[in-house]
């Protein structure tokens, strides 16, 4: 009786050691005092700029948690790798932060061609893809259940916002510049699906490889078209590169971007070259003049802590950081990626300091908000000149 008593309780207990092993394994970069975070930002490449500012943003984010006692009493560890906007790079950092140093979730990865190479190696090991810094349908599509994102996609800021820019301008002729890559094809398909909806096609496409920086070629032949809008599907130097080419050779259509072009540092590095471009975002650039006190209140924390002025990227870093803590504390103590996926999935993060819209999640709803709005540089400022622009 006592043997038949020990192997049933042998049976039970192998069983229940096979259990925890299991939610261990599933509970990657969780412990009795801390969470793993991962992030991979460009820190050295053409995009660095944003990478850093993201960066930083997240680590405010995590020092305030930390500071306030962590999550269930948990500290968050942030660990950021490199990509330097190359996505080999990004396979190599996602390997580092999956496989060595055991991350629990991956917040805000940079890049599209980036986050579509790194997401295999995240999902083998049951690692959440959380609120990639970029607007491809791919961060949600098809439904996955590591799959979250947070930015309007890149196809429907310009399915929505161009029809209406092409209204307002009177526009007869549109043509497209975009990097040809996956980041710059949605541009360039959203625009087509937007000139759809008014009947129009697009006139003149060109595109250049990712890291160029002669746009000679591509602004000859959309000033040979005789457009007179031209959709940017660039980032950095190539929005600054394109518009400052075009003003000198006397074209001078109006140019819209993605939110990929709306930064600080397009008016800060191309001057009046770039006065009147047009973009379209979600969370606004504080400058600090025109700020509500809330964001003052925040922007003199950021500033104190890195010696800078806050950006968008700031933001962006801060806000996502902001919407997983959120989420991890309402699954409650006993953190794991199922916990955290129930937590999500029924989630709603309402607009914030930075002019988000309303976000909403599910188990079939894996993007927060298609919504984005349109600002305009004025001045050598970004200003705001419509409102979200609804389906």
């Amino acid at each position: 009786m006592k043997q038949k008593t020990f192997a049933v309780w042998s049976v039970a207990a192998v069983a229940a050691l096979c259990a925890g092993l299991a939610g261990a394994q599933q509970s990657q970069g969780v412990s009795k005092d801390e969470i793993r975070v991962g992030s991979i930002q460009d820190l050295s490449g053409p995009i660095a700029g944003y990478g850093k500012q993201a960066r930083n943003g997240m680590q405010l984010r995590v020092d305030e948690v930390n500071e306030q006692g962590g999550i269930n009493g948990r500290k968050l560890k942030l660990l950021v790798e490199d990509s330097a906007y190359d996505p080999k790079k990004a396979v190599l950092a996602a390997q580092k932060l999956v496989n060595q140093d055991k991350i629990f979730i991956m917040v805000g990865h940079i890049g599209t061609a980036h986050n579509m190479a790194a997401m295999p190696i995240q999902f083998e090991k049951n690692v959440v893809n959380f609120f990639p810094l970029t607007g491809a349908r791919e961060m949600y599509e098809p439904v996955h259940k590591l799959k979250y994102a947070l930015l309007a996609t890149y196809y429907d800021q310009m399915r929505l916002v161009l029809p209406k820019v092409v209204k307002d301008k009177g526009a007869k002729k549109v043509c497209t510049i975009y990097q040809d890559d996956e980041f710059g094809l949605e541009v360039q398909r959203g625009a087509e699906a937007g000139l759809k909806t008014v009947g129009m096609e697009v006139t003149e496409k060109t595109s250049f490889k990712r890291g160029a920086t002669d746009f000679s070629s591509q602004v000859a032949k959309m000033k040979a078209a005789n457009c007179d809008l031209v959709v940017l599907g660039t980032i950095i130097r190539e929005t600054i590169g394109t518009v400052a080419e075009s003003r000198k050779t006397g074209f001078n259509p109006t140019f819209l971007g993605s939110s990929a072009a709306y930064s600080d540092l397009i008016h800060k590095l191309g001057g009046k070259a770039v006065e009147g471009v047009y973009a379209t975002h979600t969370v606004q650039n504080p400058y600090l003049d025109e700020a509500s006190q809330p964001l003052r209140f925040w922007a003199n924390k950021y500033k104190t802590k890195f010696n800078e002025d806050p950006t968008v990227f700031s933001a962006y870093g801060y806000s996502i950081v902001d919407a997983f803590v959120n989420a991890a504390q309402k699954a409650g103590p006993n953190l794991s990626t199922d916990s955290f996926i129930k937590a999500m999935d029924g989630m709603t993060i309402d607009p914030d300091i930075f002019g988000s819209p309303k976000a909403t999640f599910s188990a079939t709803k894996r993007l927060g908000s298609d919504l984005s709005r349109l600002s305009q540089i004025q001045d050598g400022k970004w200003k705001v000149v419509s409102d979200y622009v609804a389906p």
